[in-house]
């Protein structure tokens, strides 16, 4: 398997839970881009010093309003690889299931599949490829 890097942490939360979020870590956005695969929009910070991101996923509709029982928080890690579909398939060899068949598009130019929790140890794990 190839190295993976942290891409970024993922936070389901309101639109106005975000913005006290961003104000209060003195956070500023460098992304602001709605992703129709998940209904959401999602906000990702300006990078850290260490090249990850803070997500801040806000839901629009679909399954992520349900998250946590509507309340949010941590959603999934991300990992940043050179090819998506490369992991795909390497982890279905296992036995293990991507959340989709395929990649589709994420926010900011990357595309992105998902891991399983069940298969994860209990974490949403996501792939990100740049494209």
């Amino acid at each position: 398997m190839e190295h993976m890097k942290l891409h970024h942490v993922g936070i389901v939360i309101s639109q106005e839970k975000a913005q006290r979020f961003m104000e209060k870590f003195g956070l500023e956005t460098e992304l602001y881009e709605y992703v129709e695969a998940y209904q959401a929009d999602c906000i990702f910070t300006k990078r850290r010093a260490d090249e990850s991101y803070i997500e801040l996923v806000v839901p629009k509709g679909g399954v992520l309003t349900r998250f946590n029982n509507g309340k949010g928080g941590i959603h999934h890690i991300a990992f940043e690889v050179e090819d998506v579909e490369k992991i795909r398939q390497e982890y279905e060899a296992k036995g293990l299931e991507m959340l989709e068949r395929q990649a589709v598009p994420g926010a900011g130019g990357i595309i992105v599949n998902f891991l399983r929790p069940r298969f994860g140890e209990g974490i949403l794990t996501e792939f990100v490829q740049r494209i």
